[in-house]
């Protein structure tokens, strides 16, 4: 199955693709069945090239892991101001969509990485539609592997704790920032200690938006022995203000990895995080996909005896 949208339709329809043929294909997978709701990555921004380049690229690796699947992108709106392209949608226009169109609510996924302040507007907003809000995306290890990846790439870390070889620049202390106040420092805690074990050197979380919370945690890494502490923003990209991370790090004097992007990792999370918030396929489904894959394999089966009897007639 292929994921394809209409001109003009904001929500994109499940569209039937060529089924690749012989024994090494791969299967579809049967966790997306047909008639499922729609993913709506919800995104705490307005559209805008720096938020929309990210995100289609995370759909973009959703939709490669999971053929089949119907995604959509919501935005926060737009103040007065006309989004440029103009195709953009809400949250709430894709669940108002889904409704008058007859259509499974759709499972809405926030693109954060723990408590943000746009999460509980958005909960009411799916009980308002009987849509399904998924929790935030963190705390993951996957969100771990994918700071420490941002690090390395900033000469900031070692990619490989297995090498031994030194990197002069790695840091000796990690502040990992975030945004959503002090219970998004405290959620990001727990993938500190994911990350501190892969580094093995102390991690400390802190608040982007709380005045003093990044140099206060600065200060306790150089207090404690670190002599080169460096930033690692706990941040997708959307969901801060660019300013926030370049001023920490003008404040503080500590050099700084990346946001996440859409670095791999995040895709899969989002495309978990959906497929777990899925109705628990019915004995029919299970039954029918059975069917299916049992149909599958004696088709290429009988394609290989074919095959092997025109080989012994040469």
């Amino acid at each position: 199955m292929s994921t394809a949208a209409i001109p003009g339709a904001p929500l994109p329809v499940r569209t039937p693709g060529s089924r690749a043929r012989g024994r090494h294909r791969r299967p579809e997978r049967p966790e997306i069945p047909a008639g499922s709701p729609a993913l709506v990555l919800a995104v705490p921004a307005t559209a805008g090239p720096e938020s929309r380049s990210v995100v289609e690229e995370l759909l973009s690796i959703v939709r490669s892991e999971h053929h089949g699947v119907q995604a959509a992108v919501g935005y926060l709106p737009a103040d007065g101001a006309e989004v440029e392209g103009g195709e953009e949608r809400t949250v709430a226009e894709l669940l108002a969509l889904a409704a008058e169109t007859g259509q499974p609510a759709p499972v809405v996924v926030p693109l954060v990485p723990g408590p943000h302040d746009f999460l509980s507007g958005l909960h009411a907003l799916g009980a308002e539609y009987g849509a399904t809000v998924t929790d935030a995306l963190g705390p993951h290890p996957l969100l771990a592997e994918a700071v420490h990846v941002r690090l390395s790439e900033a000469g900031l870390a070692r990619a490989d704790r297995a090498r031994l070889f030194a990197i002069a620049t790695a840091a000796d202390g990690v502040v990992l920032t975030t945004v959503g106040g002090e219970d998004a420092a405290a959620a990001a805690g727990i993938t500190g200690v994911l990350l501190a074990a892969r580094l093995a050197v102390p991690v400390v979380p802190a608040s982007l938006d709380v005045p003093g919370s990044v140099a206060a945690a600065v200060n306790h890494l150089k207090d404690t022995g670190s002599q080169r502490p460096a930033l690692a923003p706990l941040v997708i990209g959307p969901e801060a203000d660019s300013e926030l991370l370049a001023t920490a790090a003008e404040e503080t004097g500590c050099p700084s990895a990346a946001p996440l992007g859409a670095y791999p990792t995040v895709g899969q999370l989002i495309a978990s995080t959906y497929l777990a918030a899925l109705p628990a396929p019915s004995p029919e489904d299970l039954a029918r996909a059975e069917a299916e894959a049992a149909a599958g394999a004696e088709g290429g089966s009988r394609g290989a005896h074919a095959a092997a009897e025109g080989a012994a007639g040469l």
